[in-house]
């Protein structure tokens, strides 16, 4: 053998780890990242049962219901609405009509599984991604500040 070809060799199979090396990086990238959607994003297009993302919109008038510490309520972008379950303890800024964004995933039934709930902070304040949704929608408020 030659020392070209020997080169040549040890120039390949460094190729050949690097390219195996990146898939994996960009492998785990993809399992670990977590998407913003509204309501007339998963109209358009539907995220599969089971893989994590987040669901931004306002809380629906009327819809929030208690079972002990499962809340059941519905969120909106004034043009959709899902259904969503969440166990454990709201925030204390949580509430009707507000700007929420949700953590989970789609249960079998078309139910969104939220394991995190995150309301605003102040009475002006609304998530950069629910405003941005709530425009595209044609729904902004106005007085509503981002």
């Amino acid at each position: 053998m030659t020392r070209k070809r020997r080169r040549l060799y040890f120039v390949l199979a460094g190729m050949a780890i690097l390219g195996v090396a990146a898939a994996l990086v960009l492998t785990s990238f993809q399992d670990s990242l977590v998407f913003f959607r509204s309501p007339s994003d998963l109209a358009e297009k539907p995220i599969p049962v089971g893989r994590n993302f987040r669901l931004g919109g306002l809380v629906e008038d009327g819809s929030v219901e208690k079972d002990g510490v499962i809340y059941q309520f519905r969120v909106t972008d004034l043009v959709e609405t899902v259904p969503v379950t969440f166990k454990g303890l709201l925030p204390d800024l949580f509430r009707e009509g507000q700007g929420v964004v949700a953590e989970g995933h789609f249960n079998d039934k078309g139910v969104f599984i939220a394991s995190n709930v995150l309301a605003k902070h102040d009475e002006n304040y609304m998530p950069p991604e629910v405003a941005e949704s709530l425009k595209k929608a044609g729904q902004w408020m106005p007085e509503a500040k981002n």
